[in-house]
């Protein structure tokens, strides 16, 4: 194919929500210890009371014991080919966005052999073979980081149509000890993307990598109970230096993108950003607006699925997305032409946002 100037554009999109609700009472019983596995001293009710002060999380998601990612993310793809209506024949690219492959219940070990995009793609009786299934690993961002990809390869006239998929069963990979193992939940995301040369789909995109001491605010580590298995290694973040990071950083990336599509902010009509913490979430579009000499906005910009959905890593963007598009959230609309933003922040540290036209 010869290099064009389209653009990816979203032209249908999928989720998977898992149907199991936890909610914060789920967690009345835990026993939370911090870092030095000490047991918090607070009431058990006050910890998680504080939580869901802190995060806007009131309930969130678990896969049932037999889905894995790659299940979940076979029926988010399903679901958003269904929803642009084209034939899955056609699709040249499968990009699949995880961090921990597919862990079976009750199992230690992740699963990426064939790679979740191969599992995917034959879930999904895809035949063609000139249809090239890959993963990535980018942390949170790792979807984003797949729309960007395939909005490069469009451009470059490699691809024509793509599917990304952000999917992720994090209940499996968490510490039951640890208080900040209550922001995760699990689900699936995805869209398709096609080349579109009339002004619509991606117009600018950024991306970053700190990998100095950033690389230990999200990592894989021992649980905070001394009880159990010290061969495990379990999620965990230093919530208050990824909120600095976030706020110091994501907003002058989304104000870098938003300039370089030559799009005024008075044009973006929603903001779609990784569901990571609620109260982060709308500082970091606070301030975003600020670097525009803007204090007073629509909060009805940002549509939030935290609440009731958590933090499904690489899957709550495209989640929400679907859950917009598809008339779920009946105050926010997207109309055929509006300008949205799209920013992720997450380990490695890695940030990164996208500017689309619909």
């Amino acid at each position: 194919m010869q290099a064009n100037n389209r653009n990816a554009t979203i032209i249908g999109a999928g989720s998977y929500i898992p149907e199991q609700v936890i909610s914060n009472r789920t967690f009345l019983d835990s026993k939370f210890y911090d870092q030095n596995t000490l047991p918090i001293q607070a009431p058990t009710a006050e910890v998680i009371a504080k939580f869901e002060e802190i995060t806007g999380i009131g309930e969130r998601r678990y896969a049932p014991d037999n889905l894995l990612a790659s299940d979940m993310a076979s029926i988010a793809a399903n679901r958003a080919i269904t929803d642009a209506g084209v034939d899955r024949e056609s699709v040249d690219q499968i990009i699949v966005a995880h961090n921990f492959g597919d862990v079976a219940a009750g199992n230690l070990q992740s699963d990426t052999l064939p790679s979740l995009a191969s599992k995917v793609k034959h879930k999904l009786r895809i035949e063609n073979a000139n249809c090239v299934a890959y993963d990535l690993i980018f942390g949170c961002p790792g979807w984003l980081q797949g729309l960007i990809h395939a909005d490069s390869f469009i451009k470059a006239g490699v691809a024509k149509r793509c599917l990304i998929v952000g999917t992720e069963v994090l209940s499996r990979v968490l510490d039951p000890h640890d208080r900040d193992s209550m922001i995760f939940s699990d689900g699936a995301g995805a869209v398709v993307v096609e080349a579109c040369s009339n002004g619509r789909g991606v117009l600018s995109t950024s991306s970053l990598t700190h990998a100095d001491e950033e690389t230990s605010y999200l990592s894989m580590g021992k649980s905070n109970s001394a009880t159990l298995n010290g061969a495990r290694r379990y999620v965990k973040m230093q919530g208050r230096k990824i909120y600095e990071y976030a706020l110091n950083i994501v907003p002058e990336a989304m104000k870098c993108t938003l300039d370089r599509a030559h799009v005024d902010v008075s044009e973006v009509r929603k903001i779609f950003i990784h569901q990571a913490n609620e109260k982060m979430d709308e500082a970091i579009v606070r301030r975003f607006f600020r670097l525009y000499g803007i204090r007073e906005y629509d909060k009805d910009i940002m549509p939030m699925s935290i609440n009731e959905l958590g933090n499904s890593s690489v899957a709550t963007i495209p989640t929400l997305i679907d859950l917009v598009k598809s008339g779920k959230y009946p105050q926010h609309k997207l109309e055929s032409g509006d300008v949205v933003m799209l920013a992720s922040v997450g380990a490695g540290m890695h940030v990164n946002a996208v500017v689309h036209r619909m």
